[in-house]
């Protein structure tokens, strides 16, 4: 078993679906140990209790620095021996020392198909704001390994979503979480508990699952 700690600072639509998809289908082997959350008052921390998940909270301003809160995360990670770090809505700033300590062990989902829309500033209403100012017919979402560089990860999963007249920055954001989101951040965490994610220079290669061959003896 992999144990998958999930980052949190908000409402936890995220998580839930993680929580959802590991009841319903599994996680590939994969099991969400703890949920450490930036904000002692995110109801993302009741959806963990509610489920029987152990909780964390991490606040940043407890800490002098990015450095300072970057270290206590690092080992906050490694004592629950997290195998995947999942970002659900994590909206705190992390340095290098926690993606080197989990290199390619930290995915993350953005409200956009990546290189579209992203980077520093690119967060929340602000990514499908800028999607329908530019006018794109399509967007979606992507789920990426967390790197120093913001949005800048190998690419594992994205999904497109239709983007229609009439649409506002609050409607564009609940389809996309409700068509892509949703859906893509799960299966990335199975991909990767599967073992089914090869990382290349800055690709992502997801690994085709072996079909099974049933030998049955000739009567």
């Amino acid at each position: 078993m992999k144990n998958i700690v999930v980052l949190v600072s908000g409402g936890g639509t995220n998580l839930q679906a993680l929580i959802d998809a590991e009841q319903k289908e599994g996680l590939g082997g994969g099991k969400i140990t703890c949920v450490i959350s930036s904000n002692p008052d995110a109801y993302a921390l009741t959806r963990a209790a509610d489920n029987g998940i152990k909780t964390k909270v991490l606040v940043r301003k407890d800490y002098p620095d990015v450095a300072a809160y970057s270290k206590a995360m690092t080992e906050a990670l490694k004592e629950e021996k997290a195998d995947l770090v999942v970002y659900a809505g994590f909206m705190t700033i992390l340095d290098e020392q926690v993606c080197n300590a989990f290199k390619h062990k930290m995915i993350n989902v953005h409200p956009s198909l990546i290189p579209s829309f992203c980077g520093k500033g690119y967060y929340g209403l602000r990514v499908h704001e800028e999607a329908l100012k530019k006018g794109v017919k399509v967007t979606g979402a992507t789920v990426h390994f967390v790197t120093a560089e913001c949005d800048g990860g190998p690419i594992i999963l994205q999904k497109a979503v239709e983007v229609k007249s009439g649409d506002t920055p609050e409607i564009l954001q609940k389809r996309v979480m409700e068509q892509a989101e949703w859906k893509i951040l799960p299966e990335a965490a199975r991909l990767f508990c599967e073992d089914r994610i090869e990382v290349s220079g800055n690709i992502a290669v997801v690994k085709r699952q072996q079909a099974e061959t049933v030998t049955k003896a000739m009567m």
